[in-house]
């Protein structure tokens, strides 16, 4: 298996070279070169596999550089830290499947794919005597969950930054409370996507990248998306355990990466009916899918914080493929996304999308509607971007199918939305208590490049 990126630029590389690059060199995205099929058959065989079993059949047919031995126990290593047995759990409640992906040690979903990309890092820089210095910019999971990934890792150091005053408080503690040597956090005056473009600027810096060895954690890391890739399968395969009825997943989504993932499972062969993607009143995916309206518009501060962005980064892969795999075409679709702030698709194109997903807006004041209708039926607490998923599912899927909700994060995450809506405090979790009190370390910075590019030659290893 080797890997080529979206733009055309670099010849096919392997997976930990990969994995290393992050954003591809020509300033694409990573894509191995075909999806390996999963047979019906093979499928099915699956079916009494843990997670870490099943995380390994998955994750295996994209890595040939890395023996079966060692990522069977930087897959197992990665897992353990997860506090339920099963890691991904479903719980089924008012006739919809709660996959909870937030059982990891920042209770979000990136967990599942960072503590396994942080094991990854450490394992190659390792076997090649190398550093890394990686830097990421977050919405709010992302960076947590990275730094717990990498924290106290020989060789690697860590730059997160996130957008000021706009997360969650939880989510600034996770991320300020970490104090080790190799972690830096910084706190821009500006929106996730002011912190995405400067992150995207350094690495397109290519001099700058080489001469210290820039890493990414965010999603235009292909190892992410892979990683994330395995919980469709197990959550099919738990599903379809008690039922035949057709089964739909619903994503709520900012960046795209989640249900990019999806749609990986799908090319896979996983027989998924129905990819919905659910976002917030920040909905240039949604207008994309229901109105051929790819044009940039401004940021909106909303209850679900981690979906408050504009640019998805990682819809430029769905695009390579939208496009017939053709670079150039890609290339002149980003062009025209930077002069004139739009992507425009053809007719053709479009039936293509509409075939793949199907989208909805849900907008602040149905989600916090939801979030006190689903606890007062099921007594369940959701998260306020689970809740968008939520709610997209009950008003769009097919009741007598199976409904997944990706469960995104814990709602003790986002507590004060959750009890703006039900009017009462959320159990937290020893984890989140225990953040209060603790001593932070965090740099506030202008959204100017110059100074966080000053801010990071300061201080790398």
């Amino acid at each position: 298996m080797r890997y080529i990126s979206t733009r055309g630029g670099i010849s096919p590389i392997n997976f930990k070279d990969a994995v290393m690059m992050g954003l591809a060199s020509d300033g694409g995205l990573l894509l191995p070169q075909f999806y390996p099929s999963i047979s019906r058959e093979q499928l099915e065989s699956w079916r009494t596999l843990n997670y870490s079993e099943l995380a390994f059949e998955v994750i295996s047919r994209y890595v040939e550089d890395i023996s079966p031995r060692d990522l069977k126990a930087l897959i197992n290593r990665s897992y353990a830290t997860f506090t339920h047995a099963e890691v991904t759990p479903l719980v089924k409640k008012n006739g919809v499947y709660i996959l909870e992906l937030f059982h990891g040690v920042t209770l979000a979903f990136k967990d599942v794919a960072l503590q396994f990309l942080g094991n990854l890092f450490e394992h190659i820089l390792a076997e090649r005597h190398q550093s890394l210095n990686i830097i990421g910019a977050t919405s709010g999971d992302t960076g947590s969950a990275a730094i717990h990934g990498v924290r106290g890792k020989k060789g690697i150091s860590i730059f997160i930054l996130h957008p000021l005053g706009k997360t969650s408080a939880v989510q600034a503690l996770q991320m300020t409370s970490v104090t080790d040597a190799n972690v830096h956090n910084i706190a821009v005056r500006g929106t996730f996507d002011d912190c995405q473009d400067m992150v995207k600027e350094l690495f397109g810096d290519l001099d700058f990248k080489e001469k210290y060895s820039l890493g990414a954690v965010n999603s235009i890391n292909w190892a992410r998306v892979l990683a994330q890739v395995v919980y469709y399968f197990y959550a099919w395969l738990r599903v379809t355990d008690e039922t035949d009825a057709p089964v739909h997943f619903s994503v709520p989504t900012g960046n795209f990466g989640d249900i990019f993932a999806g749609y990986v499972a799908k090319r896979m062969g996983l027989p998924i009916d129905t990819l919905l993607l659910a976002t917030n009143e920040n909905n240039i995916l949604t207008r994309f899918i229901n109105a051929a309206d790819y044009s940039l518009g401004k940021v909106v501060s909303t209850v679900s914080p981690s979906m408050d962005i504009q640019i998805a980064s990682n819809f430029e892969r769905y695009l390579f493929h939208l496009f017939a795999e053709n670079p150039e075409r890609v290339r002149e679709a980003f062009a025209e996304l930077k002069e004139h702030g739009r992507i425009s698709c053809s007719a053709n194109e479009m039936a293509h999308v509409r075939n793949d997903f199907c989208s909805v807006s849900v907008n602040q004041a149905d989600t916090l509607q939801t979030i006190r209708e689903f606890h007062a039926e099921t007594a369940y607490l959701l998260d306020p971007h689970t809740a968008v998923g939520v709610k997209a599912a009950l008003d769009l899927l097919p009741p007598d199918s199976s409904r997944i909700c990706l469960a995104t994060a814990h709602p003790a995450k986002f507590s004060e939305t959750v009890e703006q809506s039900l009017g009462f405090a959320v159990p937290a979790p020893a984890s989140v208590t225990e953040l209060y009190g603790k001593p932070t370390r965090c740099e506030i910075l202008d959204a100017d490049i110059e100074k966080i590019r000053e801010f990071f030659v300061t201080h790398v290893g």
